[in-house]
């Protein structure tokens, strides 16, 4: 391998594991550390590879199922030989991924033009089920009326925009544009851990959002008639009853978990 000025002026030791992990990452471009057997190193060249592997198969598994063997290979090979990883943590490393088909991956003209999107909704899955955040129920009515109180949104219910369908991308469905409206998605933890998504509309999404940065503490009434206000809604009254019944159905879910107490 070739030396940075660095590399060369340490102890002979630190060396051979610069070497050592040159060679894992791209054997094809670095050879492995003087006086160790070809055996052995592969017996490391398959562990880190094949761990590695398997992690972003799992956490990716419809990406995984698009892509032929040879092509989903080469793209996490790709990640080992390009990306730095800022973390020790193994659940961290598909975040890693993320960012590296992000800002590193050379994209090809074989590549989905959905890539980008479908690997942050597979992601979000797995960043949620591992979210330490926790709700304080103490401050929370679970049976609290919407309109006159201020409606309050679990911190594991998290509100996305997607240019693609991306919950309906399959081997059978692999749209090549976008949509013409944004998709709009609630993916959710519930109180038994389970995860769920609600595919939202326009309106109750921008509903979830007002919600969520609630910081003057209004009443579901009142953000439902802001609503209305920023839709030119011609009946407002109407908006506030269809508003009404999409917090309960989102009260069911656990995407919204009643009223604040305060």
């Amino acid at each position: 391998m070739q030396w940075s000025p660095l590399v060369a002026k340490m102890p002979e030791f630190q060396q051979k594991q610069y070497a050592f992990a040159a060679h894992i990452r791209n054997p094809e471009a670095h050879a492995a550390p003087a006086g160790v057997e070809d055996r052995r190193m592969a017996i490391y060249r398959e562990l880190f590879f094949n761990n590695l592997f398997s992690l972003l198969s799992s956490t990716y598994p419809v990406l995984k199922k698009l892509h032929s063997t040879e092509r989903w290979r080469a793209l996490v090979r790709e990640f080992m030989v390009k990306h730095q990883s800022q973390t020790p943590y193994f659940l961290q490393i598909p975040r890693e991924f993320l960012s590296f088909l992000e800002t590193e991956h050379q994209v090809s003209d074989d590549d989905f033009p959905f890539l980008h999107e479908l690997a942050h909704y597979e992601w979000v899955e797995l960043a949620l089920s591992v979210s330490e955040d926790e709700n304080d129920f103490s401050r929370i009515d679970p049976d609290g009326d919407f309109l006159g109180g201020v409606p309050v949104k679990s911190v594991l219910a998290w509100t996305l925009a997607y240019q693609f369908p991306v919950h309906r991308i399959s081997e059978q469905y692999q749209p090549q544009e976008p949509g013409e409206q944004p998709t709009y998605l609630a993916i959710f933890r519930k109180a038994d851990d389970d995860l769920g998504f609600m595919e939202l509309n326009p309106v109750t999404a921008r509903l979830l959002e007002l919600i969520e940065n609630n910081e003057g503490q209004a009443s579901g009434r009142s953000l439902l008639l802001q609503l209305a206000d920023e839709m030119n809604y011609a009946d407002p009254e109407v908006l506030v009853t269809h508003g009404t019944e999409a917090m309960q159905q989102m009260r069911q879910s656990d995407i919204l978990l009643g009223v604040s107490k305060s």
